[in-house]
């Protein structure tokens, strides 16, 4: 089966910052449709696009479990399940604004200091969620690239099939892709620009977890499903 899916925080589609997202990746992953990005000092529209490939096909969001194939037996009613399971465990909470921030090569929205419900949350996503999660591939494993990877990473990827969790996990919503400078360098300061004028840098509310999915390899994520908090 080549269908995935995904746990992702993702912003109210009717928001500033779902707006900003999913311009900037140039995808809105509610619609399905594209998106213009928003005017960047110093990058030409199509220039833009290029550097946004990779977080287009996934859709603006935040990881809390990273994409998986159904486990053997399991379908969509037994996912469903456990999502609302797992979400009415937790009350909603709200973010601090977030910051455009360079991690490693690439650019994301970040929150400006830990917040304690996010790790927790994230932390129950990807172990409560992990029963109905198929076992890796060998290829999808060395898609990976283990041998880049900590020791404790590698041991993350072969048990809950993603590396950055637990200790390793921090919250981001990726809006590019691999960047080297100077480009690095102007994207933060042109991102940043837009992101202050798009009304976007507010406190956001986190009332629900969403559910993306993936029809086919190759294919972008669209929202399936949205799962309450604490409902």
């Amino acid at each position: 089966m080549s269908v995935r899916y995904a746990v992702y925080l993702a912003p109210a589609c009717d928001t500033a910052l779902w707006r900003f997202g999913s311009s900037v990746v140039g995808y809105d992953a509610e619609t399905g449709a594209d998106c213009v990005a928003p005017a960047l000092c110093g990058f030409a529209p199509e220039d833009w696009r290029g550097l946004t490939d990779e977080p287009r096909r996934y859709g603006f969001h935040g990881t809390l479990k990273a994409p998986f194939r159904l486990a053997p037996g399991m379908d969509e009613t037994d996912l469903f399940a456990a999502l609302a399971g797992f979400a009415m465990e937790h009350h909603p909470f709200e973010l601090p604004p977030l910051e455009v921030r360079q991690l490693g090569s690439f650019i994301a929205l970040v929150p400006p200091a830990p917040v304690p419900a996010l790790d927790d949350l994230a932390l129950d996503a990807v172990e409560r969620l992990d029963a109905v999660r198929a076992p890796l591939s060998e290829a999808e494993i060395a898609r990976r690239k283990p041998e880049n990877l900590t020791p404790r990473q590698r041991a993350h990827l072969h048990r809950y099939g993603y590396p950055y969790v637990r200790e390793d996990f921090r919250f981001h919503m990726t809006l590019t892709g691999k960047l080297q400078e100077p480009a690095m360098g102007h994207a933060v300061n042109a991102l940043s620009e837009a992101y202050l004028a798009s009304g976007a840098h507010m406190p956001v509310p986190v009332d629900d977890v969403v559910l993306y999915m993936q029809e086919e390899a190759g294919a972008r994520f669209r929202i399936l499903h949205r799962a309450p908090l604490g409902a």
